[in-house]
């Protein structure tokens, strides 16, 4: 799957970001990493009723600004970011 953007604002000031989804390990569900920069900042990973927590943050992003993206890519993927395998 190709890399997106998202672009999320808050106090006046815009911050772009691209996200890349990669397969879990369990082979069923995504992990999604963001960067910022060409830098990863954050990941996160998908429950088990498609909303995401953060994993990671690296980049010590404001937690606001991680939720409203998380927002985001929930929004990206309105049927869920889990793979199904069997569907080609």
């Amino acid at each position: 799957m190709e890399n997106y953007f998202i672009t999320v604002s808050k106090d006046k000031k815009t911050h772009c970001f691209e996200v890349g989804e990669y397969l879990h390990h369990d082979g069923e569900r995504c992990k999604v990493r963001v960067f910022e920069n060409g830098t990863m900042v954050a990941s996160f990973e998908p429950d088990e009723h498609q909303c995401l927590h953060i994993c990671k943050n690296p980049g010590g992003v404001d937690e606001e600004i991680l939720h409203l993206l998380a927002d985001q890519i929930e929004a990206h993927h309105p049927h869920g970011i889990n793979k199904n395998l069997k569907e080609k």
